[in-house]
């Protein structure tokens, strides 16, 4: 079993069934996404979880530390897409933290991640200490030296 780092770590979903829901139970675990290497490990581990019932219809009744995830609409009450372990190997991969990616979607909105991820490229410029030292950096590296406008 191979553990994604970052931003499934601390990524959790409390799974049950509406089966059990419907009567009464809030029966269920906590699964760590991190735990598993990919969607269909997960899907393994919440059939063998709710292994008493013929056909599971899983509830995601809880879930901490998704919320980028719920953004994208890759996580819901009813439903865990199978691209979530793409994605978050995606932002594994690059070079920003899962902070910058929800904070690009915190500015434009909900949008497939593809696009979400070109943005991020194309319009990150850094992280600063304060708005002054940003301020700073923009005079300088950017409106005084129009050779090195990246924006576009």
């Amino acid at each position: 079993m191979t553990n994604l780092q970052n931003c499934l770590d601390s990524c959790s979903i409390y799974v049950g069934t509406y089966q059990k829901y419907n009567n009464g139970s809030l029966y269920g675990k906590w699964l760590n996404l991190s735990d598993y290497s990919d969607y269909d490990e997960l899907l393994t581990a919440m059939y063998e979880l709710h292994s008493d019932e013929s056909e599971s219809e899983f509830m995601f009744q809880d879930y901490e530390h998704c919320s980028f995830f719920e953004k994208l609409g890759l996580i819901g009450e009813s439903y865990i897409s199978k691209e979530i372990y793409e994605i978050a190997e995606q932002i594994n991969d690059s070079s920003y933290d899962i902070e910058v990616f929800e904070s690009y979607v915190d500015c434009v909105g909900k949008m497939d991640f593809s696009s979400v991820c070109d943005g991020v490229m194309n319009y990150y410029i850094g992280k600063y200490s304060d708005d002054e030292t940003f301020v700073q950096y923009l005079l300088e590296e950017v409106f005084l030296n129009p050779t090195k406008l990246y924006l576009y």
